[in-house]
């Protein structure tokens, strides 16, 4: 019976090892905790930040609208697109953001008609990554960051008409479209007060297709 009862304990001890050996800190870290926010309690006023440690900039899958301080909620079902975030905290908001979004169908520049549906249950939120379903437009959106930037990857449905949306926001922000580049650049403007009178953001977004539409739209 002590051979069987060591023999056992040396196993466990062996799976133990061989967990660790595949886990890494990060995958410890559940950047969800905290966000089942509710302003009128005050209750959590968190966000799930893809980033890297020190980054220029945060990311984060936006159900709020814009200039909402609360970004995402937890009991939100809807996106409405990835900004680009510096936000320390909801209270205090956020400063120069802007955001991605990918839309199949119809071309629709509007927050909530642009917005879609999706689950927790098709949603990966770690701080290297982030995945999730978009079930009205039928797209699978990835985010990995980099020290000052974010690699993403959009998985669209067999289609003619698949979009994204580069929303710099309003209050006097601008964008180009440099088409035989594959390239959109820009600026925004957007902030929540007590920055230089000529603060701005800059941004450049590269794709590694070509375009077949362009379109800007002023708010």
């Amino acid at each position: 019976m002590k051979k069987l009862t060591l023999l056992f304990t040396s196993l466990l001890f062996t799976l133990c090892v061989i967990h660790a050996q595949k886990c890494e800190p990060v995958d410890y870290v559940n950047p969800l905790v905290g966000s089942m926010s509710k302003i009128s309690l005050s209750n959590g006023n968190t966000y799930p930040a893809i980033a890297r440690p020190w980054g220029m900039n945060f990311w984060v899958p936006q159900t709020g609208k814009m200039g909402d301080g609360w970004t995402y909620t937890y009991d939100a079902d809807k996106i409405r697109g990835f900004k680009q975030t510096h936000q320390p905290s909801s209270w205090i908001n956020d400063f120069g953001q802007f955001s991605l979004m990918p839309v199949t169908g119809k071309v629709v520049f509007d927050q909530d008609k642009r917005a879609s549906w999706f689950s927790h249950k098709a949603e990966v939120s770690q701080p290297h990554y982030y995945r999730v379903y978009l079930a009205d437009h039928d797209v699978v959106t990835e985010i990995t960051p980099t020290d000052r930037a974010a690699m993403f990857r959009f998985t669209f449905p067999e289609n003619k008409n698949s979009y994204i949306i580069v929303d710099a926001f309003d209050r006097g922000s601008y964008v180009k479209i440099i088409p035989q580049e594959n390239k959109i650049i820009g600026y925004t403007t957007r902030n929540s007060g007590v920055v230089p009178q000529n603060f701005k953001n800059y941004f450049v977004v590269e794709f590694d297709k070509p375009f077949t539409y362009k379109a800007v739209v002023g708010d």
